[in-house]
């Protein structure tokens, strides 16, 4: 029995289902991006080759040169993998947050302890000099300042009030706790003094409220 879908004039068309081989080559790049995150981790961006991501991987490079034609590929493939993986793991918590001020950011701040976070920064850094890698970036970026703006006026409706307000908060939030992780990674800075910042956060992004008390 083939299966159907309705179009939007109401007929039917076939639903299309990924084959065995089609699933087996998707968990593969998968499975080649997420070792790609681990070297970008352990090695750094400049230090990361594909001979390294294979056997990080636990394939062969001729496997890995399959789904990925050269470095550059794979590179831009995990950026936008990344990107994914921290606007997923927002819409998660957007489930579970509550409300206030103090959620949100230790909420952001976790993000930024994972390995991911790492990660994305080397690919970052790298795009400074690397143009391509910069073409492919910009968007990603873009769509994570989009999509992360959306998600936290969804859950403080109350900033929609004084946008001016919200933007600058959360322009507060993430170049300040960004900075920080970026900080931590280079033992710049200790666990007390990351915690007395985050607490004087919340009380600068409550004063910047719209419906703040006088």
């Amino acid at each position: 029995m083939i299966k159907t879908d309705k179009t939007r004039d109401g007929s039917a068309r076939p639903l299309i289902e990924p084959t065995a081989q089609a699933l087996k080559s998707a968990k593969t790049r998968a499975r080649l991006i997420d070792a790609t995150i681990r070297c970008l981790v352990k090695y750094s961006y400049a230090n990361t080759t594909t001979p390294k991501v294979a056997e990080e991987a636990g394939l062969s490079r001729g496997a890995m040169l399959h789904h990925f034609e050269n470095g550059r590929q794979l590179m831009q493939a995990t950026l936008v993998e990344l990107h994914h993986k921290r606007l997923r793991a927002f819409r998660r918590a957007a489930g579970t947050m509550d409300h206030d001020a103090r959620t949100l950011l230790r909420a952001y701040w976790d993000q930024l302890l994972r390995p991911n976070f790492i990660a994305f920064q080397e690919l970052a850094n790298a795009s400074r000099t690397d143009k391509e890698l910069a073409t492919v970036l910009e968007p990603v970026r873009r769509e994570f300042e989009e999509r992360w703006h959306e998600l936290a006026i969804e859950l403080f409706p109350e900033w929609a009030d004084d946008m001016a307000a919200f933007k600058l908060a959360l322009a507060l939030t993430q170049n300040t706790l960004e900075g920080m992780a970026l900080n931590r990674v280079t033992q710049g800075i200790d666990d007390e003094t990351i915690a007395l910042v985050l607490d004087h956060m919340e009380k600068v992004i409550l004063e910047l409220r719209p419906d703040r008390k006088r």
